[in-house]
């Protein structure tokens, strides 16, 4: 079976990290993709309990994981702080 990573990898570029805005939509914290290629935007997933506020006020960094959770490629909270330092 071909994985989303063997197909989307370069478009949605999997395993990197992205700084985003985030906004609150359908319920979860998504953000458009940076790279204008990618067919999907991002949605957090992972890790948004580091958040102190829902959806941040400043961009946020984001690891770009391996799955789509409904129509979106997933993503973890790295880095919260306004310079990209851990809050």
């Amino acid at each position: 079976m071909t994985s989303i990573r063997d197909l989307l990898a370069d478009s949605i570029r999997v395993g990197t990290t992205v700084r985003v805005a985030l906004e609150r939509r359908d319920g979860r914290l998504v953000a458009d993709h940076p790279n204008d290629a990618s067919p999907v935007d991002i949605v957090v997933v992972e890790d948004v309990c580091r958040l102190d506020e829902r959806p941040p006020d400043e961009p946020v960094t984001v690891e770009i994981l391996d799955r789509l959770v409904g129509g979106r490629v997933a993503a973890r909270v790295v880095e919260t702080g306004a310079d990209g330092s851990q809050q």
